[in-house]
């Protein structure tokens, strides 16, 4: 792994998803001796897995106005 010129590394996709670290999840480097680790900032709220388990789910083959005509009084 190597660190650009404006200071980013990326996390690999592995232990992203192992640490559940998602797009706008805080995190803090904690320093011990000559080690770093990164963990998940306390408190921070990450996007909710219950969504992002369902991203790209649908299997409904309606066009959006089929779909608002469903979700509208008439």
């Amino acid at each position: 792994m190597r660190v650009t010129t404006k200071g980013q590394v990326t996390i690999p996709q592995r232990v992203r998803e192992k640490l559940g670290i998602t797009p706008a999840t805080e995190v803090e480097f904690i320093e011990e001796g000559q080690r770093v680790y990164i963990v998940k900032k306390k408190g921070a709220k990450a996007a909710s897995r219950k969504f992002t388990q369902l991203r790209g789910a649908a299997t409904v083959k309606m066009t959006t106005d089929e779909i608002m005509a469903l979700t509208r009084p008439e």
